[in-house]
Formats: structure tokens, sequence, C-alpha cells
């Protein structure tokens, strides 16, 4: 695994630079090779760890990943966006699922999404401009017993209100910030 940085000088401080990390540099080839032989019954399998390690699924791994299952790069596409849980672009650091399952959305979870929406001035489905929040919409979590139920990287937070969300978005920042 890789990742990508840019330096940047500024010209008002001279001696000042800025790093700033752009992301894993994907090595799919390397990455596949493990897969070598595989059948087609192996796409899920593949695409999930392929997200599992690199966050999201590019274009280039879908393209490779259809080469290496001898299958157009139409039918993996058409495979990850009928499920939910695959991303297509880098996840933000830190990532929210709001449940919408029928219990999560009888208890709230709408309104629990709309309160998030406001804070983070995002819709479902993206991310901040900075990179450290995004909003997805899925439809069950599997904790319908707890609900409404979000997650943040896979951190549960049970019986969510929107009244809390506030202070749970500041966590998360206080929490970058001390990193």
């Amino acid at each position: 695994m890789q990742f990508l940085f840019v330096l940047y000088f500024c010209a008002e401080e001279s001696s000042l630079f800025f790093l700033i990390y752009l992301g894993m540099v994907m090595d799919i080839d390397a990455f596949l090779k493990k897969y070598e032989g595989s059948q087609r019954d192996m796409i899920i399998t593949i695409l999930e760890q392929i997200q599992e390690e690199y966050g999201y699924i590019s274009e280039e791994a879908i393209i490779k990943t259809g080469k290496l299952l001898k299958m157009p790069a139409s039918k993996i596409f058409g495979v990850t966006t009928f499920y939910d849980h695959f991303l297509f672009s880098p996840p933000a650091h830190n990532a929210i699922k709001v449940c919408n399952g029928t219990a999560c959305h009888v208890l709230g979870s709408a309104e629990v999404l709309k309160e998030l929406e406001n804070t983070l001035q995002i819709k479902s489905g993206e991310t901040t401009r900075d990179g450290s929040f995004s909003i997805v919409n899925v439809p069950c979590i599997g904790a319908c017993g707890c609900g409404p139920v979000i997650t943040i990287n896979r951190e549960f937070y049970p019986k969510t209100t929107s009244n809390a969300i506030k202070q749970i978005i500041e966590s998360c920042k206080n929490e970058m910030q001390s990193k």
C-alpha cells in the first residue's frame, strides 16, 4: 500500500511548506495477484476485499477485476452499483451511515438524517469539501432494536436523536484535531 502526498510551497512564507494527503495510490495489479485463477463466483468477495483494502472501488479496479474474472467491466460495474455498500470515491475521515430500515425510519431516522445534512451542509451521498465527513443513507444496519441508529466509521450510535447530532459531530471534530 502506498500513499500520495503533495508538497506545497507558500510564497508569502518562504520557509513554510504544506503537506496534503491526497489518498492511497492503488496498486491494484499487485492486490489482484492473490486472486489469479478465481472464477466469477468470487466477484463479490474480490470487490469487498478491494474496498476493505483501499476504502473504495476505483474505475481501474473495476476494469482489472473484469479482466481477472474474464468478464466485461460493465458487468463488474453492474454488480457494484446493485449493492449499496460499495463506494466509488475515497471515503471521508468520518464516514457516517444513517439506517433507513423500517424500525429506524419509524423511530425518526429521517429527522436524524436531516439534522446531519443541516449540520454538515451536505446531502446524503456527499462528502464535505475538506474530506472530514460523508453521509450515506443505508437500507438497514441490522440493529433494529436500537433505532434510530447511525454508524461513524463502524462505531454504532444507538437511539440517536436529532438533538444529539451536533454533539456527536463536535466530538468527531475534536477527535480529528487531537490526532
